[in-house]
């Protein structure tokens, strides 16, 4: 086979998955032009039409549909041989691809790429953040961090330390209205609400009352749909809101930020580092789960005063 018509149905097989040439072109480090062409490239040696194009969408033909599933096996072999040689290699080096929320990738995982970088100058950490769900087989990730309950069996996985749910309000905040004694008394304050944006839905605040967990929505008059931009409401005198205590924990360092309702914090063990089993032998990847997980410990060791 020649290399261009493989390097074609490597770019449909990315394209077909995520829908586009533009996030194809991205989880392939190539610009899209370049997935276009080779796309276009492998539909005339082939003589069929592999994609419907409009505007808006990209969608793939009977003919592409049925090809689709063979393209992704032959990807997914190539890349097996590519784990295969670079585990033969005992220094980790090559691309290695993270994909983490925002909230996580800022506060935990980027402060620790430059220590890593410091022992492992091979390798090169492309670090995607995002809220929206990522496939981590058809993009290609490498390591991937989630919060929350796991569906996906194809994937090894490893717990990362706990972290704490706690509720913060700035100094000046509870100086004018008060700080609550009790989640009941929350009604009578301002409070700002984490909307998720993979579902559209409030956060639930879960606080511990003696031997069990109670959920509630307060009734809130600001809803922001990113951790970073909770903060800084509260910051600026919002109202009281609930948030992971690695994500506080600088402001409440500063003094920006008080915890409130502390002894009714809940403490989580959802947070995981994720990888494919194709991945399992990479050196790359076997350093980073490492590295990773040394971060998680110490960040939520050192936040322990703050939530």
């Amino acid at each position: 086979m020649a290399l261009e018509r493989l390097t074609g149905l490597i770019a449909f097989a990315r394209a077909g998955s995520l829908g586009s040439y533009t996030a194809a072109a991205r989880s392939l480090s190539i610009s899209p032009s370049a997935v276009s062409k080779s796309v276009q490239r492998l539909e005339k040696h082939l003589g069929v039409p592999l994609f419907t194009r409009t505007t808006r969408a990209l969608t793939l033909t009977p003919e592409g549909l049925d090809l689709h599933e063979r393209a992704l096996r032959l990807l997914r072999d190539a890349e097996a041989i590519e784990q295969a040689a670079m585990a033969a290699r005992l220094q980790p080096s090559g691309t290695l691809r993270v994909a983490a929320s925002l909230p996580v990738g800022l506060h935990v995982i980027a402060p620790a790429l430059p220590a890593f970088r410091r022992h492992y100058p091979q390798v090169t950490v492309d670090l995607r953040l995002s809220d929206r769900y990522v496939d981590i087989i058809e993009e290609g990730i490498d390591v991937a961090v989630r919060i929350g309950e796991l569906a996906d069996t194809r994937l090894l996985s490893r717990k990362l330390a706990p972290h704490r749910l706690c509720c913060y309000a700035a100094p000046a905040y509870l100086a004018a209205r008060g700080t609550p004694a009790h989640p009941d008394a929350l009604e009578s304050h301002d409070t700002v609400t984490l909307r998720y944006q993979s579902t559209g839905q409030s956060m639930r605040w879960p606080f511990r009352i003696g031997q069990r967990v109670i959920e509630i929505v307060p009734p809130s008059g600001i809803l922001v749909d990113a951790s970073e931009a909770l903060v800084a409401t509260l910051v600026a005198g919002g109202g009281i809101g609930i948030a992971a205590g690695f994500i506080a924990a600088p402001y409440a360092a500063r003094g920006e930020l008080v915890p409130v309702l502390s002894e009714f914090a809940v403490k989580r063990h959802n947070i995981t580092a994720l990888w494919p089993e194709s991945r399992r032998a990479n050196p790359a990847v076997r350093a980073f789960l490492d590295v990773l997980q040394a971060a998680f410990r110490a960040r939520m060791s050192g936040n322990a005063e703050t939530a």
